[in-house]
């Protein structure tokens, strides 16, 4: 991930609190010239902080062609979104974790069919900060262990095996945890259930289930505690990482850095979830993967909508947004100020069926 991207990620999540005018995708559609689609009126979001940089970018670059129309995102966190979605009390959502079977049937109630979509996939990067040390190699067992606590000192023989040649000081490990419920915490839940279940005994959920350690308020408080520390590890999104060291991943019998085009090599090797509804594209993350180059550690976040809306006006304003999020311009822009992985034109095109059945009314 280039630094000049993670630096204008870090300053997007300001814009992102603001309404902002939006336009629809009829450019790309090739409705008319100069986006004049007559579209007005306000739809707003709210969910996963993840997507915070990605959804500024997103409202950016949809605000040039069509004043009248106003998108809201408030990144209230993964549960706090699916709750305010299923609920009614938002347009759209966005979740670091695709709706479990009880929320599914809520929003089910709410919507007629649920539109649920990946829409930005990043990297998790294990984010640290030891004075003296600026790389480090890590075993999923070893990072298990580190979370757990079951090691609680740098210089342990366990992360020395992994890292022959860096000097390690016996400075005392500090996990840095979300004290929130969290899509990015149930992500990095499931590797370690995956990758390394003999060191990781834990439930996985969205709720953090290691006490002791330091916990924060979402990603920006994790990120903020570990800069501020010293013997300091946590999991955040890579898009907030900013200048903080990140750890390299053991996959096989390599080390991978996180970066996303190795994030999205995860989701080319995963399935996607049936018996969920037609327009469900949640996937099975093979987080245990050996796949060369790629990174395992990834956070899949979704967009969730409906097919059925009480306002028609409403619904095809959703519907233009997403148009514009899954669209190559949309991803790019996503990928150039989040630092996410851009999803490929195969996939690309396989949601568009389920896009284009917002605010249809299907299972109304």
């Amino acid at each position: 991930m280039q630094r000049h991207s993670l630096r204008l990620a870090l300053a997007l999540p300001a814009v992102a609190t603001l309404a902002l005018t939006a336009c629809t995708a009829v450019n790309e559609r090739g409705d008319g010239p100069g986006g004049g689609s007559g579209l007005a009126g306000t739809i707003s979001g709210a969910g996963a902080s993840s997507q915070e940089a990605a959804q500024a970018a997103w409202q950016a670059g949809f605000v040039e062609s069509n004043p009248d129309v106003t998108v809201n995102y408030d990144p209230i966190g993964s549960g706090g979104g699916r709750e305010q979605f299923v609920n009614g009390g938002s347009d759209f959502g966005g979740t670091d974790a695709y709706l479990d079977e009880q929320e599914l049937a809520g929003a089910k109630e709410r919507c007629g069919e649920v539109v649920e979509l990946p829409v930005y996939v990043s990297p998790v990067a294990l984010v640290f900060n030891l004075e003296g040390v600026d790389t480090l190699n890590l075993s999923p067992e070893t990072i298990a262990k580190v979370f757990n606590q079951d090691i609680t000192t740098w210089n342990d023989p366990e992360i020395a095996a992994d890292n022959p040649d860096a000097q390690l000081p016996d400075t005392p490990i500090t996990p840095v945890n979300r004290s929130d419920e969290s899509g990015t915490t149930e992500n990095f839940l499931e590797y370690l259930s995956a990758a390394a279940p003999e060191a990781w005994p834990h439930e996985v959920s969205g709720d953090w289930p290691v006490a002791g350690g330091e916990a924060a308020q979402g990603t920006s408080g994790v990120v903020q505690a570990v800069r501020n520390g010293n013997g300091t590890i946590g999991y955040a999104d890579a898009s907030q990482a900013g200048e903080l060291s990140t750890v390299s991943v053991g996959v096989g019998d390599e080390f991978v850095d996180y970066s996303p085009d190795a994030a999205a090599k995860v989701l080319e090797v995963s399935e996607r979830i049936e018996g969920r509804g037609e327009y469900s594209y949640a996937y099975d993350v093979a987080r245990d993967t050996t796949e060369s180059g790629t990174y395992p550690i990834v956070l899949v976040s979704y967009a969730l909508a409906c097919t059925n809306y009480d306002d028609s006006g409403k619904a095809e304003l959703v519907r233009s947004y997403f148009e514009y999020m899954l669209s190559a311009e949309g991803q790019d822009t996503a990928a150039e100020n989040a630092g996410s992985a851009p999803l490929s034109y195969t996939l690309r095109k396989d949601l568009e069926p389920a896009v284009a059945a917002i605010g249809s009314g299907s299972g109304s």
